[in-house]
């Protein structure tokens, strides 16, 4: 099986419920203790109307949202996000994605090089990622995978257009 990729395709919308156990386990899993990811009197005490999601909390739930649409043979490269509207307990975060840029790294494509592994058979796709909530945008940022080319019985990537937006 063939899945062909192109500058411009749109991933699926992944909404994913925000409730205070995802909100205080992210805490906890990333050692972020700080008083505002898991404790709703202080967090109002400093200005905050409830606990709120923490920055690593939402790199993961990125991370996933990417992995689940390529593949678990996907490798994250790169990362890069950027905060906006907070993620409060009974918000939904809803992330959608646009791949922006394809390369080779067989062919040595200069623009992803810098998170490509010498001599790895994988296609590199970024993809501009966005994440909203009841409030405005919670997240934007651009995510770098790296899927392999050729697996035996897998799924096989066929870049189609190379460049970026």
């Amino acid at each position: 099986m063939t899945e062909a990729y192109r500058v411009g395709d749109e991933l699926p919308p992944l909404e994913i419920p925000v409730t205070r156990t995802l909100i205080v386990a992210g805490a906890i899993a990333s050692r972020d203790y700080q008083d505002v990811h898991h404790d709703a009197e202080l967090a109002r005490e400093k200005g905050s109307p409830d606990i709120f999601m923490n920055i690593l909390t939402t790199n993961g739930l990125v991370g996933r949202y990417i992995t689940d649409h390529f593949g678990s043979a996907a490798v994250l490269r790169k990362v890069a996000i950027r905060l906006g509207a907070p993620n409060y307990p009974g918000d939904v975060l809803r992330l959608t994605g646009r791949i922006v840029a394809l390369g080779d790294v067989a062919l040595g494509d200069v623009a992803l090089e810098d998170v490509a592994l010498e001599g790895e058979n994988r296609s590199l796709i970024e993809v501009a990622v966005t994440g909203d909530n009841r409030i405005g945008r919670h997240v934007t940022g651009k995510v770098t995978v790296a899927i392999p080319r050729a697996i035996p019985g897998a799924v096989t990537v066929a870049i189609t257009e190379r460049g970026g937006a």
